[in-house]
């Protein structure tokens, strides 16, 4: 990747191509570049589908929006760890986006399922959301904690080849740290104001 950015530099340092001249790059470059979009069409895919999936699970668009809005926190999180410990954003970084994606929404939705079953049985949206956060409390930081322990040494970059895996291990670490905090205290929020005028 930085490679390319040099070639990029020194061909439009050289100026325009003779007439009938092109410059094309081969190698490597191109294949990282199209693995790269690759995985931004398919984190862009994954969260439209998980949008769909949520809405036709919870029959309720408002439900979904209000899960999917943790990924903004997710994705947060994975940049700021990148940017903490120098790492580059590359294939496994965003493969490690993609794992903490997961985690952080299937975080969610236990909360947001738990805070309908009480809103169900007839509190309102606000004790619905806090009786959500709560009950789930326990569950969202025993998930977050032991995938946050398990990838710390491929974060660490322990053992032969490690320093290749480490960026996903960072970029699942970030990502959790933050969105474990937006799942137990800016989710219950969001869902008490999407649902305070919704009926039983």
């Amino acid at each position: 990747g930085e490679a390319s950015v040099k070639l990029n530099q020194a061909i439009a340092a050289a100026g325009a191509p003779p007439r009938g001249v092109t410059v094309t790059m081969r190698g490597e470059i191109p294949a990282l570049q199209q693995t790269l979009l690759g995985l931004r069409t398919g984190l862009l895919l994954a969260v439209l589908v998980i949008l769909l999936l949520l809405s036709a699970n919870f029959q309720s668009f408002r439900l979904a929006l209000a899960i999917v809005l943790t990924i903004p926190a997710v994705l947060c999180g994975v940049l700021l760890m990148l940017l903490g410990t120098g790492t580059t954003l590359n294939m496994q970084s965003y493969m490690g986006a993609i794992m903490a994606i997961g985690i952080a929404v299937a975080n969610s939705i236990l909360l947001v399922t738990f805070a309908e079953h009480a809103r169900h049985e007839g509190r309102n949206a606000l004790e619905a959301a806090q009786e959500g956060a709560y009950g789930r409390l326990r569950a969202v930081l025993m998930t977050a904690s032991a995938m946050i322990l398990g990838m710390t040494p491929m974060a660490i970059g322990f053992g032969e080849g490690g320093s290749q895996a480490a960026p996903l291990g960072r970029a699942v670490i970030g990502g959790l740290i933050v969105s474990t905090f937006t799942t137990l205290t800016i989710l219950p929020s969001i869902y008490a104001i999407l649902q305070r005028k919704a009926s039983i």
